[in-house]
């Protein structure tokens, strides 16, 4: 029996190139390409994972706050080692919103805090001595 805590993705070889696709049984499909032609990197889908996950924690904590959001885009930009492993040394997120009034500053910065220190599973499973930053723009 599997734990409703484990997840399971399976990718296979398209037989070109660095080419993969697959996801979970029965889920949806995606494309990884490590040249990012016919799909996300590797290095892209986890900026993306990480950008989604505090995403989605920051938009529910701002809906259970009662703090309306009209717009909600989080850009991630990672720079890179020069030499394997080329892991991410930095990762910048930049949280572009529309909607929460000068007075829910506060419950905004707390659910960003929220996400970052506690909830998003992405960002504790990386790296700690990774730098990173979070940045807010209003639009």
């Amino acid at each position: 029996m599997i734990s409703t805590n484990t997840r399971h993705v399976r990718l296979q070889w398209v037989g070109e190139g660095l080419v993969f696709r697959g996801g979970p049984d029965g889920g949806p499909e995606l494309t990884v390409d490590s040249d990012g032609n016919q799909g996300l990197s590797p290095m892209q889908l986890l900026l993306a994972a990480l950008a989604a996950c505090m995403a989605v924690d920051v938009r529910l904590i701002l809906e259970k706050s009662r703090v309306p959001i009209e717009t909600l885009e989080v850009e991630a930009v990672g720079e890179r080692a020069p030499e394997p492993p080329r892991r991410f040394l930095s990762i910048r997120l930049t949280y572009r919103l529309r909607g929460p009034s000068e007075r829910d500053e506060g419950r905004l910065q707390r659910a960003i805090a929220l996400s970052r220190d506690k909830y998003c599973s992405v960002l504790h499973t990386l790296d700690s001595g990774i730098d990173f930053d979070l940045r807010v723009e209003r639009v």
